[in-house]
């Protein structure tokens, strides 16, 4: 429901003052040199020391590709997988093209609204009559200073989610290179071992042949054989699947997908466990972004409860001229014109809704938004907690595997081979503690993954990027214990 009022012309100078001081108050937002992307690459090169590009053209991406060639021509350390992933990944580009689209909403808020114009033509045979109309809402222009704030604190957020995209995959790409190098470890291991199963066989063979060894002890090896073989290629098809993952991290086809992986790095210096709660909330990128978009909430609440009473004026200026011809009786053509101006001012009139649903919607939507940002920071705390009880016990199980087991099942195997040659024992202990030993090299293989993979849930516990993707059971043969 609308209720028309018209004006005196010479108010229409002060709505035109009063607009042009909102348009000014309001400011109109321009497209960065960047895109925003500044901010998102500097939190990259600061919480991981990594590059991130948005790729707009054709020279940024062959400087991309290039640099991803030459990270390609070496054997592929964790750090320069997650390179490779920021460069080359299409999921991130795409992920700062919203961003991009965030900007672009942003300049369009901050812009002052559009006004309305119509013009009408009604003509006869002696009557011709033109109306031109131009209609502006006040309400959004005097509301633009405010909403263009609230635009750039959503941008302002919308850079937090890209940043926290980058470091999100930068995680994952880690895992997933432990999880492929740990694959590659253990079909190497298992190489090697099948190696030595296959002489030992074609020895048992021959003794077979000339009576040297019984039947039953060659029927053990031969198993003993055929289990390594079935292993073997349990660890192949294994490696096959998480360097296929890997692939898809790093975003990468065609020639590319003959790079090398490196090795498992070697057990780092243990890191202190000291005030990770406090840095966890000072550097999370989530709870940051939870922050923004209450602030946003904020203003927009307080946005509500202005404009709670009035949500439409509109200012409609009319300018009518109008024509006609007449013959007097004398038979003389007359002719009249009509000038007029008006100015009109629609207001809505809040007869069944003064405005409360509005603000009680914005209110139940803040709270929600702030009980959730102290849940998180409740949650950030505790996992900020577990994932270094995560990285100690993953440290310790593979410093014990490295210190004692493994040592110890090379003597056991090794004593147990002396016995054998001299006659102490059978085959059948032999081939226990030779099965053992690859067990516990295996298990020792899967503690040293997961302890990367724990360090790198760590590390992103206290900035942010993903929740933590913690150890995954692969084993590739039955039963490998320790470490899944």
């Amino acid at each position: 429901m609308t209720a028309p009022a018209k004006l005196h012309p010479r108010r229409l100078l002060r709505f035109g003052l009063l607009a042009g001081a909102a348009a000014f108050l309001g400011g109109c937002a321009s497209f960065s040199a960047d895109g925003g992307m500044g901010s998102v690459q500097s939190a990259a090169y600061t919480d991981i020391g990594k590059d991130v590009v948005k790729i707009g053209d054709d020279q940024a991406a062959l400087t991309a590709k290039s640099r991803v060639n030459q990270l390609l021509r070496k054997p592929l350390t964790a750090d320069a997988a997650v390179q490779v992933a920021l460069l080359n990944n299409r999921g991130l580009q795409a992920a700062f093209n919203e961003l991009g689209i965030a900007e672009a909403q942003m300049v369009a808020a901050s812009l002052p609204p559009n006004p309305s114009i119509g013009i009408s033509k009604l003509s006869g045979r002696f009557e011709l009559e033109i109306e031109r109309q131009i209609i502006g809402s006040l309400l959004a222009l005097a509301t633009l200073p405010a909403r263009a704030e609230i635009a750039r604190d959503q941008f302002g957020a919308a850079q937090l989610r890209t940043a926290e995209a980058v470091l999100r995959l930068a995680a994952d790409t880690r895992r997933q290179y432990y999880r492929a190098a740990a694959a590659n470890t253990q079909v190497v291991f298992y190489q090697e071992a099948k190696a030595s199963a296959d002489a030992a066989s074609e020895l048992f063979k021959r003794l077979g042949e000339s009576g040297g060894v019984n039947k039953l002890d060659q029927a053990r090896e031969f198993a003993f054989e055929a289990e390594l073989t079935v292993q073997l290629a349990q660890a192949r098809q294994l490696q096959r699947q998480e360097r296929e993952r890997l692939v898809r991290q790093l975003g990468i086809w065609g020639d590319d997908l003959k790079f090398q992986l490196g090795s498992l790095p070697p057990l780092p210096r243990l890191q202190s466990g000291k005030a990770i709660e406090a840095e966890a909330l000072r550097k999370r990128v989530d709870l940051r972004i939870a922050r923004a978009e209450l602030d946003v909430l904020a203003k927009s609440l307080g946005l509500e409860q202005a404009t709670r009473i009035i949500n439409a004026a509109d200012l409609q200026g009319t300018r009518k001229y109008a024509r006609s011809r007449s013959i007097t009786e004398d038979g003389v053509v007359e002719r009249n014109s009509i000038r007029s101006r008006t100015l009109a001012l629609d207001l809505e009139i809040p007869i069944y809704d003064f405005g409360q649903s509005k603000v009680a919607l914005a209110e139940q939507t803040y709270m929600r938004a702030a009980n959730k940002l102290a849940e998180k920071a409740v949650n950030i705390r505790s996992e900020a907690r577990e994932a270094y009880t995560a990285y100690r016990a993953n440290y310790d199980i593979t410093r014990q595997y490295q210190t004692n087991v493994l040592p110890l099942r090379k003597i056991i195997q090794d004593q147990s081979l002396l016995q054998y040659s001299g006659m102490l024992n059978d085959v059948t202990d032999l081939i226990t503690d030779a099965r053992s030993r690859i067990l516990s090299n295996v298990a020792a293989i899967n503690a040293r993954r997961d302890f990367w993979i724990a360090h790198t849930d760590f590390k992103h516990a206290l900035i942010g990027g993903g929740s933590g993707g913690g150890s995954v059971a692969v084993a590739a043969a039955g039963g490998g214990g320790g470490g899944d």
